[in-house]
């Protein structure tokens, strides 16, 4: 079932544990793809057994004891997804022959440019004089969307059976990325936060990610990024071990969702038009390193390089936005996740957690600093998972019991390796902290105190809204919902169909009911003023030399942004031509506040 033919030019991002990990059984059929976080393999245990008995299909309980029950438990959900989706597609392109309702429906889901609208346009304006030519049609032109998966590279944890430490491809991303190597799935992997060495070199262990004898690669390789330097180190190291990287996907630093890893102020704008100035230099260099590598390993080299796809994703919520990245930066695909946690056909989002996020504005959307991982994380105000986390502190019993212990990652009390959100952490933290308050002042002490205690059970938090959407049920202490929308959350106030929410993306109809959203530039260029803001005050308590060199270059990055917005606006007049006179105003008044900004205090080298 390898993906032929692009369909759409949108794909929904990974979300969280839970929020995307049905989707592709959801909308695939309809060629949209979409990616399966594949960190929680207990999420996906209980998912491959409630999906095994509502499609009547045979499910084998994989029990956590089991040597490689992690790796064993991904692939066997991948395939039950896999299958299910092309019996879904087959039936879906059945349905598109047989009624003109559903061929009339699918057809307003396409866009308008999209020669497979067209080509079924014409069956239906001239009516449809052989079911035979529209199978036929149908059979050669549509593909179902691709069932991607995600691996955050650096939550690799070692794990033990007892106090026996396992090998290194037992660590969860090793053990994730083979669950996904050994699957049916002629797919990608998306892999996200950081360059992680070990993790690359395994890679090479898997003969689906290199070429086989006709020159194509059945599993892909699609790093996200969010700057071109970071693209290019990542794609040359896997170059040359003899791996292509199919897919830049450029995710904003800062306007985004869940974990928010800040660029040193270079703006969206600025870095696609870095990539799109050197997609060529990126293709050359690592096919001529692959190719080094692939004569070394005795695999044929093709001939030509492979396709290189940029793609970008990150705050955008209207068609205009949507049809500027295609057009201007020449991206293959934009993104768009937020939005869709809005849309019950698309995503696994509890019933309570939807109807926060509908009534959420942009007050209630905010940069958090929960997440374990020491990463800003973008999150809403008001979630379960908050509200009993907030209890606990309360009643001096802060921290979670920690029954996944995915991001059990700070080895500092104990070599297996403690998540900071858990009790034990948490504890031995705050006795530090009270052992030394002599040395701290009450407001001090109080700052510190809360640092420890803000850190929230994200493994559980953001894979219950698949158990309670679906009536599984949830074992242990209470965690709630966490969910990690970005700040374009706020402009979308309602529940939102599936044909809606696509034709929304092109142009078709407007979902959203508010009228002053801002421009998704300005937006990110408004969240990095902030976020410049805040490490300075953090600068300002504990200055040091290295800390105001990166800040005065991160103003530079920014001034430099902005002037290039402004020379953007400027000269695309096919472009937000309603608002461009509010968008450079914007710009102006923006640049006045950045460089305004006067880095204190003075320190010495």
């Amino acid at each position: 079932m390898t993906r032929t033919n692009q369909v759409h030019s949108f794909h929904i991002p990974v979300m969280g544990t839970a929020f995307t990990i049905d989707s592709p059984l959801r909308v695939a059929k309809y060629g949209i793809s979409s990616v399966i976080s594949i960190i929680d393999d207990e999420l996906i245990d209980k998912m491959n057994a409630f999906y095994s008995k509502k499609y009547n299909l045979p499910y084998r309980e994989i029990p956590k004891s089991n040597r490689d029950s992690r790796a064993e438990r991904i692939t066997s959900y991948l395939d039950m997804v896999h299958k299910i989706v092309q019996d879904k597609f087959e039936d879906f392109k059945k349905e598109l022959s047989e009624s003109k309702t559903a061929l009339e429906n699918y057809i307003s889901m396409l866009p308008n440019h999209s020669e497979m609208k067209q080509g079924l346009q014409n069956f239906l304006n001239n009516g449809v004089d052989s079911e035979e030519k529209l199978n036929k049609y149908i059979e050669k032109n549509l593909s179902p969307g691709s069932i991607d998966v995600n691996i955050m590279a650096k939550i690799d944890k070692d794990n033990y059976i007892k106090n026996e430490q396992l090998p290194v491809e037992f660590n969860d991303a090793h053990a994730a990325l083979r669950g996904f190597a050994n699957s049916k799935l002629s797919s990608s992997v998306v892999l996200s936060a950081g360059l992680n060495p070990r993790l690359y070199s395994y890679f090479e262990n898997f003969r689906d990610f290199f070429p086989d004898t006709n020159g194509n690669l059945k599993k892909k390789i699609i790093l996200k990024v969010s700057d071109f330097r970071s693209a290019s180190i990542q794609g040359n190291y896997l170059a040359k071990k003899g791996l292509w990287v199919s897919e830049y996907r450029i995710e904003s630093g800062l306007n985004c969702g869940g974990h928010a890893f800040a660029t040193d102020g270079y703006l969206l704008g600025p870095i696609l038009e870095e990539f799109n100035q050197k997609k060529e230099e990126l293709i050359q260099s690592a096919h001529e390193l692959m190719s080094k590598a692939l004569i070394q390993k005795e695999i044929p080299v093709p001939e030509k390089p492979f396709d290189l796809k940029i793609t970008v994703q990150g705050g955008v919520g209207t068609s205009e936005e949507h049809n500027f990245l295609l057009e201007h930066y020449q991206v293959s695909s934009v993104g768009w996740g937020t939005p869709f946690l809005l849309v019950p056909e698309a995503t696994s989002v509890d019933t309570e957690t939807r109807r926060l996020l509908a009534k959420a504005r942009e007050e209630d959307l905010y940069l958090s600093h929960i997440s374990p991982l020491g990463i800003p994380f973008n999150t809403v105000k008001g979630t379960t998972n908050e509200a009993l986390k907030l209890k606990r502190i309360a009643k001096n019993k802060s921290g979670s019991s920690c029954p996944k212990k995915f991001l059990a990652l700070s080895k500092e009390y104990d070599e297996k390796g403690v998540c900071s959100a858990s009790k034990k952490f948490q504890k031995l933290k705050l006795k530090e902290l009270e052992d030394q308050k002599e040395n701290h002042s009450r407001q001090a002490l109080e700052k510190k105190k809360n640092k420890i205690t803000e850190k929230a059970c994200l493994c559980v938090g953001l894979g219950n809204a698949s158990f309670l959407e679906n009536d599984i049920r949830i074992k242990g202490q209470a965690q709630g919902v966490a969910i990690c929308p970005g700040p374009n959350m706020a402009y979308f106030s309602k529940v939102i169909s599936l044909s809606k929410m696509v034709q929304h993306i092109y142009g078709k109809v407007s979902v959203m009911e508010m009228s002053n959203r801002p421009n998704m530039f300005i937006k990110e260029l408004k969240i990095y003023l902030e976020y410049f803001r805040n490490e300075i005050e953090e600068f300002v308590e504990e200055p040091n030399a290295k800390q105001k060199k990166k800040l005065e270059k991160f103003k530079t990055n920014l001034l430099e942004g902005i002037s290039y917005y402004e020379d953007l606006f400027t000269k695309k007049t096919n472009f937000f031509k309603s608002g461009r006179t509010q968008l450079l105003c914007e710009l102006e008044e923006l640049k006045a506040l950045v460089s305004g900004i006067n880095i204190k205090p003075e320190v010495s080298t």
